[in-house]
């Protein structure tokens, strides 16, 4: 057993109210530069949808990911020992600027300078690539809030994995229903962006698992950017280098929680630590499919065994790594409560960000073609649900619907138990059944309201503050020569072509 402590996250979708604060909060720290315009380390799409890159699910065009061979054994979808060479200097499945969008701003300039006439003059969007004029045909939400939604909803590739039937009434309803998924670098435990850099200039921090790119070792290949299957690295056409989410890394080593999480008006995020046997990792990653989350979750680690405790002190995971670990409210969701499931498993990454699946309003389509709401037959109806179970399992679970439904019994039964409670209005033997069919106790499911609506920032975000500076001691660097060396790696302006 080879314990690893990681940094891990999970977004509870059921609170996310799409307002994009997180993105701002990124985009004005990180990526409001040159080059790196059309960069959007946190973005929020609306599912169903195409999302940003459009349609980065699509692995049959990009490649990303890992898949197996003939012999079982896990290879890059996007580059073989045959075509290795060739792909450095062109790969035709890195999504471009059309993919993206191309980005814009204002000649606000004209607001105050026009010259004196009739009309109230405006501001035109000009590109903020070639300066010139635009007409704004694009943008990474373009399909916010089912914006566009024959164009752009219909062509969600997780509708693939529906029926006819299933889509003609997903999109029957489809003007009343969505959800919101947030996304930002999974930081996975099994990297395929790692993995394809040629110059070996991404990375993960031994310390705490975060995958960071050294500036002055890219040489801007791109074969991350086609390697992963989430598109979440990008190229800066500036300096000529791979930039990627860095999770707010210089705000964890202080103690505080990255600007997307600290910024989160729903407060839909956690942070916490996960123990994981990283020598079981690869195996874990050949699984069947459908068996792919139960692999995924065999390789973490409880906390408080003591054989766990003793494996992280020998490889040097400190004290408060594993006290955070015993509190962290990603095990509890992941592992504890069973609630939260990593996105498209099948990509076999091993992602270290968890989503609880949105419990959206169950709805029965009457004779008359309204849909009305059965409070009665809540779990019998689970699969009626606005947003297909076979839907969510495309997403969460690399298609095993039963682990999506087990998921969605366990949400149902908390809010059965807290009706019961407030308002009084639900039989104590019902709610004993809800209880007992979805697995959960009366406290895990106290437990699971207080986490969900009530828990205070330092229950959401359980990170010890000073894990970096015992990495770099421990290491014989001192942690005042090292200052300023250690993530992103560059200490001057980087160049294109250096």
């Amino acid at each position: 057993m080879n314990v690893r402590a990681h940094v891990s996250m999970v977004f509870h979708l059921d609170k996310c109210i799409g307002c994009h604060t997180c993105s701002v909060a990124c985009k004005n720290i990180w990526t409001d530069r040159p080059g790196a315009e059309y960069m959007w380390w946190n973005n929020v799409e609306t599912k169903p949808g195409t999302g940003y890159p459009t349609r980065w699910e699509d692995q049959l065009n990009y490649k990303g990911g890992w898949e197996l061979n003939d012999q079982r054994e896990l290879q890059l979808k996007s580059q073989k020992k045959a075509n290795y060479f060739q792909k450095i200097f062109y790969n035709p499945n890195q999504p471009g600027l059309d993919e993206y969008y191309e980005p814009w701003t204002y000649r606000y300039g004209d607001l105050t300078n026009a010259p004196e006439g009739d009309d109230q003059p405006t501001a035109r969007p000009i590109s903020q690539i070639t300066g010139e004029d635009m007409d704004i045909e694009a943008g990474p939400n373009w399909d916010d809030d089912l914006g566009g939604s024959p164009v752009y909803a219909a062509n969600d590739p997780n509708l693939d994995a529906l029926t006819e039937d299933e889509r003609r009434v997903l999109f029957d309803v489809e003007q009343i229903t969505m959800m919101y998924l947030p996304r930002i670098c999974n930081h996975c435990a099994n990297p395929s962006c790692v993995a394809a850099c040629p110059s070996g200039a991404l990375y993960k921090r031994g310390e705490d698992g975060i995958v960071l790119v050294n500036q002055d070792t890219c040489r801007g290949w791109r074969a991350c950017v086609a390697a992963c299957p989430y598109k979440k690295v990008y190229y800066n056409w500036k300096t000529g280098k791979a930039e990627k989410c860095i999770l707010c890394y210089p705000r964890i080593e202080t103690g505080q929680p990255p600007a997307c999480f600290h910024s989160c008006v729903g407060r839909i995020r956690y942070m916490g630590v996960l123990l994981y046997d990283a020598d079981r990792v690869e195996e874990a990653m050949k699984a069947p499919e459908d068996a792919l989350v139960e692999s995924h979750r065999s390789v973490l680690l409880d906390p408080f065994d003591p054989a766990v405790i003793a494996g992280a002190e020998a490889n040097g995971i400190s004290a408060q790594f594993i006290e955070s670990a015993q509190r962290s409210p990603v095990w509890n969701y992941v592992m504890k409560w069973k609630l939260a499931l990593p996105l498209h498993p099948e990509f076999r990454t091993l992602p270290m960000l968890y989503y609880v699946p949105p419990l959206l309003p169950v709805s029965g389509r009457a004779g008359d073609g309204i849909y009305q709401q059965n409070a009665t037959e809540f779990f019998s109806n689970l699969d009626s649900a606005r947003l297909p179970i076979r839907y969510l399992a495309s997403l969460f679970s690399a298609g095993n619907e039963k682990i999506v439904h087990d998921v969605m019994k366990r949400q149902m039964a908390v809010r059965y138990f807290k009706r019961a409670q407030d308002v009084d209005d639900v039989d104590a033997s019902k709610v004993h059944a809800v209880l007992r069919e979805a697995g959960l106790s009366e406290a895990e499911a106290e437990e699971i309201y207080q986490m969900t609506t009530l828990a205070p920032m330092n229950e959401r975000y359980v990170m010890p503050p000073i894990q970096r500076e015992v990495n770099i001691a421990g290491s014989g660097c001192s942690p005042e020569m090292c200052k300023g060396s250690c993530g992103l790696g560059a200490i001057s302006t980087p160049e294109r072509g250096l």
